[in-house]
């Protein structure tokens, strides 16, 4: 008899009342599932499905933009800004929206792209993006509570600010499976992506060294843990490596939200963290700063840039 392959953990978020006995054992399913997966499937209230259509064909609209414009849309650092296919990834590009619960920052945007403006777009990133956060907000609650935290609650809430990225990976020139993006772990706080068209793609890498394809059912979300929560735990949650590898005829688009902590805060590991089975993983760091050596030429190629960045003594 064959063995049944691993699938990553299910856990219903919806219709969720705080200090509830539901409350308690979700949120020690979450911390469980990031600290043995460092990802979940979340099931969250739906968003409507004329939105999701909406976004859909707004985002494809986007791709289909001229290069030269495209190339308009410039970080501070290039996980911000507009991400073109090259030779490592060539069926892969993204944009990176800074702020997007930012009216000003979403309409600065979208006029760079479009002339005339898009005033749905906007709108449709916008409500998206408000419903990501909130999901965003009640994991991170609930990983806090769940590691005893609590006192730290309001800071850690309030130190992260968003980036959306959205993201298209181009169906295969032949009939093989063909990386859509390399194998990699993010570097912020939580990620929530949403496939928004449904094809499959995402893997994740085991502790046990098995790569695990992911479609989540329609309405749930794939949450990861950043490196830089892992930090701030110090170690007690598990950032994955994850890719897409594409096959099929059909592109793939995805949506996902970004909790990023704030220019100039520095993530350090509460004391309560730090013990004799758990010595300090990592000197406290600035995220911008630890973004800028990732990308450098050093970060690129260092088998651990976070560990080479502030790795404890």
């Amino acid at each position: 008899m064959g063995c049944e392959r691993m699938k990553l953990p299910v856990i219903d978020l919806r219709n969720l009342k705080e200090d509830s006995a539901t409350w308690e054992s979700r949120k020690i399913e979450i911390r469980e599932a990031l600290q043995e997966y460092g990802c979940f499937e979340g099931r969250f209230d739906g968003i409507p499905i004329h939105l999701q259509r909406s976004i859909l064909d707004g985002i494809k609209e986007l791709f289909d933009l001229p290069l030269e414009i495209k190339m308009r849309n410039k970080g501070k650092i290039r996980s911000e800004g507009y991400i073109p296919q090259c030779a490592v990834s060539p069926l892969y590009q993204s944009f990176g929206i800074d702020d997007p619960l930012s009216p000003h920052k979403l309409h600065t945007f979208v006029n760079r792209l479009w002339s005339q403006g898009n005033p749905t777009f906007s709108k449709n990133i916008v409500s998206f993006s408000e419903e990501l956060s909130e999901m965003d907000k009640l994991i991170r609650r609930m990983v806090v509570e769940s590691l005893g935290l609590e006192k730290y609650m309001k800071e850690h809430l309030d130190s992260t600010y968003y980036v959306a990225r959205v993201q298209k990976y181009d169906a295969p020139r032949s009939h093989e499976a063909e990386l859509g993006v390399r194998s990699h772990s993010d570097k912020n706080i939580i990620t929530i992506l949403y496939p928004l068209n449904q094809v499959p793609g995402f893997e994740f890498f085991t502790k046990d060294g098995e790569w695990i394809p992911v479609q989540p059912s329609l309405n749930s979300y794939i949450v990861m843990a950043g490196e830089s929560l892992s930090a701030w735990t110090n170690g007690r949650l598990h950032p994955p490596q994850h890719r897409v590898m594409m096959t099929g005829e059909e592109d793939r688009y995805t949506i996902a939200l970004f909790s990023n902590p704030k220019a100039g805060y520095m993530i350090k590991a509460p004391e309560e963290m730090v013990d004799e089975e758990h010595p300090l993983l990592y000197m406290p760091f600035d995220y911008k700063r630890y973004l800028q050596f990732y990308f450098s030429q050093a970060g690129q190629t260092s088998p651990d840039a976070l560990k080479e960045f502030c790795g404890a003594p």
